[in-house]
């Protein structure tokens, strides 16, 4: 059985400009690129805790989606800023649950959740590497 940690939930906080290519036809940034979004928050919370995709994926520790929610609640239209916070809400030794808040301003545009399992280079689930745990990734 694995052990889920969860009592103190690390948090990073990102500043997104909304790009022109991100827009529909309507003007609003495309439902799609949120995900685009989320993945970010992921990464720059593992870079703020001294870690890179890049050198995990050299290693061979790969993180791939296997769940992911999105609540869409108001749009955002181009040169926006928008503040994205990312959370960790449960980490076991092979996955990590990650939530989500958009805002611009004070207004919510979306809230998320994902699940996020590590693999190796075969696909197959593996631990979670010790220096990871429980950093909070």
């Amino acid at each position: 059985m694995s052990a889920a940690r969860s009592s103190s939930s690390p948090q990073h906080t990102l500043s997104i400009r909304v790009r022109y290519p991100e827009c529909d036809q309507m003007g609003y940034v495309h439902h799609s690129i949120y995900l685009q979004y989320f993945e970010m928050g992921r990464i720059e919370m593992l870079r703020a805790a001294g870690h890179s995709y890049a050198d995990l994926e050299r290693e061979g520790v790969f993180f791939v989606v296997a769940k992911v929610e999105v609540k869409y609640k108001s749009p955002a239209r181009y040169d926006q800023e928008l503040t994205l916070t990312t959370r960790v809400t449960r980490q076991t030794h092979v996955r990590i649950d990650h939530a989500y808040e958009l805002r611009r301003g004070e207004v919510l545009l979306a809230e998320a959740t994902s699940t996020i399992a590590c693999v190796g280079r075969d696909g197959q689930i593996r631990q979670i590497p010790d220096f990871l745990m429980p950093s909070g990734i």
